[in-house]
């Protein structure tokens, strides 16, 4: 099964099938290879960062992925256009897909991964758990069969006990992923995870393994080339998981000791042995915290590759882009050592207070510390990027590294206490805590952590103290000081001039309580002033070089950034973060809100499942139907209990945003 290496050639232009912050971080490394880079877009990607990074850029089609990024003749054309050698396929859409491999191959075009023959072999979880088993790999129990009936999956799991864990067999990034735990939830659970797979992946096949409680999530990082060289480049942990999806990774394994280090590791190199594999991978493992049995092996590089590049010192690109070149690996098994700790959070578009629910739109203000020797972000977008409904989420990757483990969680924490995104909704605030959170910092975690833990880790927003409302009606003065400035023949311009006598002028500001509060600014005779209530602040300020701004309060000086949008303040102080609004009686607020009775579209999504008919009693909670948002399902339920009124669309419709899509009755009290 080795690829011959008349299939690898030194090739100077290189096409990125794929987007966001992959493409941008690909696009990186092979540019300062020297090699002429090819970006791909859909309409929805016009102006976005991969496309301004890239030497060139072809359109490949509309916004939706099927017609774009997944339309493997339109990707082929793109490449015969443009002149492009090679292709790497990034992760996500078409890069564990063998047909575009062997379209790629077919084209005359390098695919920097594996042949179509190791993806079928090994991206297949039901074919490389019978590849495993034979090469004496250890396995979870389970279910890999061809036959896809629902009487063969129910006698599957039955025989192998409850809970189980149903897995689209062509899956990743716990798409297509259902836990069971009844023998009454499978039939639905089944259903559910087809209907995912299908739209996710193209392939609704299915395999149902026995459930681990209590797990943890260990990969091992791979590599080999076209001249039988393999290796393994030490272990990552990836238990902090939400939805079965990837939150926090880190590398080496803080479960791991050396000897369980070396065992794991000689299993990920006899798993990738097992069909002489040739390129970038990872093999994914479960431990019941003193086993590890083999998950599935990923053929291409994964998202959290950072960390395992921070502790050895590896360009896993650059050694993708070698062994593409027919080269032999840099490096042999002995060489690579393990220096440090390294931690990687993820950084999304989503409300985790509202379920995780996606968060799209213009992106109004980025910022981000200072990439450094011990801080890395690899992002795919910039202040002023649109945030598609039509992809993942993710926005960027925030990675610290450091000697140690703590040192290194410490760096991270600061680098995302230092971040800020506005205009949409980041999980950013969720991740500070949390990698804070004493039991990771114990490492006393298991993969169902976070959801046991969620109110905990998204706890309500805080009320806003006196620093914050010094702050936030601070942050007005300077806004308008830069306005007014900005006149050549404004007053505020000469120095001294002051209207006569002392005045004062009040702000409020309610925050999500809901409740108001008022500051005073005393101003004209003498120093100016806040006060609240009783209390008085004499006060100071100075703008910063970063865009935020000193505020001095009775000689106790704090930095503070804050972004005003209207009347909306968002503030970050040493106290965290806070979301206000200034009540300002000049400015016209008007307020209009969809009756709480009306079921409407969080998001731009296509409704996938009708879960209750009209004239259903439903209890609080019950779901109604289900909408399918960047690639993720998401259930809507009744707020209250009432009788289902009217259902206002049928599966297979895509909706807009606040589109009203059901309307409930409550019940008469």
């Amino acid at each position: 099964m080795m690829k011959s290496q008349a299939q690898y050639r030194r090739f100077r232009s290189l096409l990125i099938a794929n987007r966001g912050e992959i493409a941008v971080r690909v696009i990186r490394t092979a540019s300062a290879m020297g090699l002429r880079t090819v970006a791909v877009y859909s309409e929805a990607d016009r102006d976005a960062m991969h496309v301004a990074l890239a030497d060139e850029a072809v359109l490949l089609g509309p916004a939706r992925a099927r017609d774009s990024y997944l339309n493997i003749a339109r990707v082929i054309e793109a490449a015969r256009q443009s002149g492009a050698e090679a292709v790497h396929p990034g992760y996500g859409f078409l890069s564990e897909n063998a047909e575009f491999a062997q379209a790629c191959a077919d084209a005359g075009l390098v695919f920097v991964g594996p042949t179509a023959e190791m993806m079928i072999a090994m991206g297949s979880k039901s074919g490389s758990k019978m590849l495993m088993e034979k090469a004496g790999v250890p396995l979870v129990p389970g279910y890999h069969g061809e036959a896809q009936d629902e009487a063969t999956l129910t006698n599957a799991a039955d025989k192998i006990g409850f809970p189980v864990l149903v897995k689209a067999s062509a899956g990743g990034g716990g798409r297509g992923m259902r836990v069971v735990r009844s023998a009454g939830e499978l039939a639905g659970a089944i259903t559910s995870a087809k209907r995912e797979a299908k739209a996710a992946f193209g392939d609704d096949r299915m395999l149902i393994e026995k459930f681990v409680d209590n797990p943890r999530h260990i990969e091992v990082q791979v590599i080999g080339d076209s001249h039988g060289n393999l290796l393994s480049l030490f272990e990552r942990e990836c238990t902090l998981q939400r939805r079965h999806q990837k939150v926090i990774e880190e590398a080496p394994s803080p479960t791991l000791d050396g000897a369980g280090r070396e065992a794991v590791c000689t299993a990920a190199r006899k798993a990738a042995a097992a069909v002489n594999y040739v390129g970038a991978g990872t093999i994914e493992f479960v431990s019941n915290g003193k086993d590890v049995f083999f998950i599935e092996m990923n053929t291409r590089l994964q998202v959290e590759h950072p960390v395992t590049e921070l502790i050895t010192g590896i360009d896993l690109v650059e050694w993708q882009l070698r062994v593409a070149f027919g080269e032999k690996l840099p490096l042999t098994q002995d060489q690579i050592k393990l220096n440090g700790h390294a931690i990687e959070a993820r950084v999304y578009a989503e409300n985790p207070h509202k379920n995780f629910m996606p968060s799209v739109g213009r992106i109004k203000t980025w910022r981000m510390p200072e990439a450094s020797s011990g801080l890395r972000i690899d992002a795919g977008y910039r202040e002023g990027d649109a945030v598609s409904p039509h992809y993942d989420a993710m926005l960027a990757k925030m990675i610290a590294w450091a000697p140690n483990r703590d040192a290194a969680i410490e760096r991270l924490n600061r680098g995302l206490e230092e971040s800020d995104v506005r205009g949409i909704v980041t999980n950013i605030p969720f991740l500070s805590a949390l990698v804070t959170h004493p039991a990771v910092r114990a490492n006393t975690i298991d993969t169902g952590f976070i959801e046991r833990e969620l109110k905990n880790l998204t706890p309500a927003p805080m009320a806003p103290g006196d620093l914050e409302l010094c702050a936030a009606a601070t942050a007005i003065l300077v806004q308008e000081s830069r306005a007014v400035f900005a006149e050549p023949n404004s007053p505020w311009r000469t120095a001294g001039w002051m209207p006569v006598g002392r005045r004062q002028r009040a702000f409020v500001f309610r925050h999500a309580q809901g409740t108001g509060q008022e500051i005073c600014l005393h101003y004209g005779n003498g120093p100016a002033k806040w006060s609240i209530g009783e209390r008085e602040f004499a006060f100071t300020f100075s703008t910063t070089a970063d865009g935020g701004f000193d505020l001095t309060l009775d000689g106790m000086k704090s930095h503070i950034f804050a972004v005003i949008e209207g009347h909306e303040l968002y503030l970050r102080t040493k106290n965290g973060r806070f979301d206000l609004h200034w009540v300002d009686p000049f400015g016209g607020e008007t307020e209009e809100q969809v009756g709480e009775d009306k079921i409407v579209a969080p998001l731009p999504g296509t409704v996938v499942a009708l879960l209750a008919e009209e004239g259903a009693m439903l209890e609080k909670g019950a779901p109604i139907l289900t909408l399918e948002v960047m690639k993720m399902e998401q259930t809507l339920r009744a707020p209250f209990a009432g009788v289902l009124k009217v259902i206002k669309c049928k599966v297979g419709d895509i909706v807009g945003e606040g589109v009203e899509l059901a309307e409930i009755e409550p019940l008469a009290s």
